[in-house]
């Protein structure tokens, strides 16, 4: 038969006990972290999902959006192995969205158009010059049924000095090239380029086109500037040749 102890002293043993359990687990826990390492562990939060938010967009093929992300992840938590995985991808998205986004307003430079013009039918491929931006003259590519291709200045103004043949003094990615044109008898304010077709072969394989001409108002001499590398030659539409009746 087991004799126990006395009861104040079988409590006393009992509460050393608890006391020795308690004291085990509080040795073992984690101590809370602190504000530093709170904050640190939200920022790796926000960077693994604005990593995963990154992610989602190169799959979409949005390369504006993952671009703006990425450099966002790489600014704000460059230490992050969010900002190191985003570093692998960012810059070709980076390369290749502005080469699209370039591509994209050179394209939107260019106005094309099929519509009635004196008896027939004209289709033409126009852009205004990018320099000066104090005056408007378009380069006009145009193609009529009746009067066949051509290729024009055409000024918001009172047009140009050009007394019968005049030349023009043209670069076409600065490299020089000297262009025969003339005033139209009709009094517009154009100025025709005499060899349209070479002209025009020129201008496809340019990015850009300088062309200096002097002004009626005023007789100010200018340079005009065109970004063409954006001319799309399909967008340009030909014309059946107009035939006469059987």
């Amino acid at each position: 038969m087991m004799i126990l102890p006395p009861l104040p002293r079988r409590l006393a043993v009992a509460a050393l006990a608890g006391a020795l359990v308690l004291a085990g687990c509080s040795q073992s826990s984690t101590p809370a972290p602190n504000a530093a390492q709170q904050q640190a562990q939200a920022q790796d939060a926000e960077a693994a999902r604005n990593l995963d938010t990154y992610r989602q967009l190169l799959r979409i093929h949005n390369d504006q959006m993952a671009a703006s992300m990425g450099e966002d992840i790489v600014q704000r938590f460059p230490n992050s192995a969010a900002a190191k995985e985003v570093q692998q991808t960012l810059p070709g998205i980076e390369k290749r969205w502005k080469e699209n986004s370039e591509k994209a307003r050179l394209a939107a430079l260019w106005q094309y158009q099929v519509a009635p013009m004196a008896g027939g039918t004209q289709s033409t491929a126009a852009i205004y010059n990018s320099q000066p931006t104090d005056v408007h003259v378009r380069l006009v590519l145009r193609r009529h049924t009746s009067w066949g291709q051509s290729a024009f200045l055409f000024s918001d103004g009172h047009g140009f000095v050009c007394k019968g043949n005049c030349t023009i003094a043209a670069k076409f990615d600065d490299k020089p090239h000297a262009i025969k044109a003339y005033a139209p008898s009709t009094g517009e304010p154009a100025l025709m380029i005499r060899d349209d077709k070479a002209f025009i072969a020129l201008l496809e394989k340019t990015k850009k086109v300088s062309l200096d001409v002097t002004m009626q108002d005023g007789e100010k001499k200018l340079s005009l500037l065109y970004e063409v590398g954006g001319f799309v030659p399909d967008q340009w539409q030909p014309l059946p040749k107009k035939t006469g009746k059987k």
